[in-house]
């Protein structure tokens, strides 16, 4: 089975399982903040896919959300300690837990495959709408089966845009906060949805015309990144370099806006490395 296939196969069952879980009253635990929750369903959801990747590849690396300690410092050092690893899955078993809990219906599995730190498969799963979000290097990005590309949108007055609302970090939320005061009355509007993955996921579906949000980690960015990048859009962090796992500052969009994105985002002094670490 090749790493996508296997890939699909754990997200539609962590899937099912959350689906199953998102009408049924939910143990919350709390990470690093009150913004920032884990539940059970996350816990078991992780349990899923590892069984599922491990039975298929046992020799391989899985960096997964619920194994690490909450806060960015150990998020850092967890894919440091990763970075030798030649293969290595990047796993969130719930990305948008928060809406999860609170039963906002925008949330997601996030899986991505990188070969000697490289991105090269990448599945996103909406359990409750059934969507199944699909790339590979080189192979182009798909929705359920049927391909799928960035919008044509070429200026901000046309454009839709994403952020989010970064959890731990003061400092970057106010900074993203910034950011969205010096575009909304650039674009056309701004979105905040909860779920970075699924921000990128629809970038790639032309649904979104571009997103960026600060402080966020591999296992938020690594398979909706290779689905922007296959459907034709453009992929930096906030200062304009090219996406690798250790970004966590990002800015996605259909590539015709990127350049306005980002000279916004400088202009407001919203790209996160003002006074803060990558």
């Amino acid at each position: 089975m090749s790493t996508l296939n296997t890939a699909v196969q754990a997200a539609k069952e962590a899937g099912k399982l959350i689906r199953q879980k998102a009408a049924v009253a939910k143990q919350v635990q709390y990470k690093s903040s009150a913004q920032d929750l884990v539940t059970e369903v996350d816990q078991a959801s992780e349990a899923m896919i590892r069984k599922q990747l491990l039975s298929q590849y046992p020799e391989h690396v899985i960096l997964g959300e619920e194994g690490v300690e909450p806060g960015a410092k150990a998020s850092k050092e967890a894919l440091e300690e990763h970075r030798g690893c030649e293969h290595l899955w990047i796993v969130d078993p719930i990305d948008g837990t928060t809406n999860f809990v609170h039963g906002f219906p925008m949330f997601c599995v996030s899986i991505a495959y990188a070969y000697n730190q490289e991105v090269v498969a990448g599945v996103i799963y909406d359990p409750l709408r059934d969507e199944l979000f699909t790339a590979e290097k080189g192979k182009g990005a798909f929705l359920n089966g049927k391909e799928i590309r960035i919008s044509n949108e070429k200026t901000l007055e046309e454009s839709l845009l994403a952020t989010g609302f970064p959890a731990g970090d003061k400092e970057a939320r106010q900074r993203n906060l910034e950011g969205i005061l010096k575009l909304s009355p650039l674009c056309r509007n701004i979105r905040a949805g909860g779920s970075a993955a699924l921000h990128l996921a629809y970038v790639a579906a032309g649904r979104l015309t571009g997103f960026w949000e600060l402080d966020l980690n591999a296992w938020d960015l690594a398979a909706g990144s290779l689905l922007v990048l296959e459907a034709g859009g453009d992929v930096t962090d906030t200062a304009g370099h090219g996406y690798d796992l250790v970004v966590r500052h990002i800015s996605a969009s259909n590539g015709h806006i990127h350049p306005f994105l980002l000279n916004a985002l400088k202009e407001a002094q919203a790209t996160g490395f003002e006074n803060m670490v990558k």
